[in-house]
């Protein structure tokens, strides 16, 4: 049996993934530009960094490499969409002022455990070549369980963190906090549709979910931090 399979990367075309990464740093800088500086829009300008970092990786696999050869970028793209699950944790925990830090600290031991097998393991990720509309990638087999648990667990958590902190919290991080519940929805539900339609496609778990990644990228800067500051 074949050690490795290969997923597609369900990202749209090039000239899309820079239209999202344009829109994702403009969000950034926007950001940085109306709010007051303070962890919570330190992390939210992070996370759509991230989200950007992961655009701009796939279009150099795709349209030529800048800085890095294409399994640099490869890697690179995999540990900016592997931070965007503890970073949404931490922004929870900000908003909503909760004191336990274990909460945070434990998703993002989890992430640098994955950051660490996709730079350090030889097989952690194989770049191949851009057809078209998606990215091919390899993978070992039985990675791909293990990380669909990860990504989705952590992002259930999050919807049931921000949800369970709601409910004490004052209106406008009431408001903020369920804001950022939609947003994950919209990042989760197209690609969860997708998964139910065709359970191969859960190989590509990030790829798919950064075609929508732009969803929760408009809600944090357009719901989420409004909101938090509307006091």
């Amino acid at each position: 049996m074949n050690k490795f399979k290969r997923p597609k990367l369900y990202c749209f075309s090039p000239p899309v993934m820079l239209a999202t990464l344009a829109i994702e740093l403009v969000l950034a800088l926007y950001t940085f530009w109306r709010y007051k500086l303070n962890a919570v829009t330190r992390i939210a300008m992070v996370l759509l960094v991230c989200l950007a970092l992961f655009q701009w990786a796939e279009y150099n696999v795709c349209e030529g490499t800048i800085f890095l050869d294409s399994l640099g970028w490869a890697k690179l793209g995999y540990v900016a969409i592997t931070m965007l699950p503890p970073l949404g944790i931490h922004l929870i925990y900000q908003l909503s002022g909760d004191k336990r830090r274990w909460i945070p600290v434990l998703s993002y031991i989890l992430a640098a455990l994955f950051v660490g097998y996709f730079l350090l393991e030889a097989d952690g990720v194989k770049a191949g070549a851009c057809l078209g509309n998606y990215v091919i990638f390899e993978n070992r087999d039985e990675f791909y369980p293990i990380y669909a648990g990860y990504y989705y667990g952590l992002l259930i958590i999050a919807i049931i963190y921000a949800y369970a902190q709601s409910k004490a919290a004052v209106k406008n991080i009431r408001r903020s906090l369920c804001s950022l519940m939609i947003g994950y929805i919209l990042f989760m539900v197209p690609t969860t549709f997708v998964n139910i339609v065709d359970p191969s496609t859960i190989s590509g778990i990030p790829s798919i979910m950064c075609g929508f990644a732009v969803l929760l990228a408009a809600t944090l800067a357009g719901k989420v931090l409004p909101e938090y500051f509307d006091k």
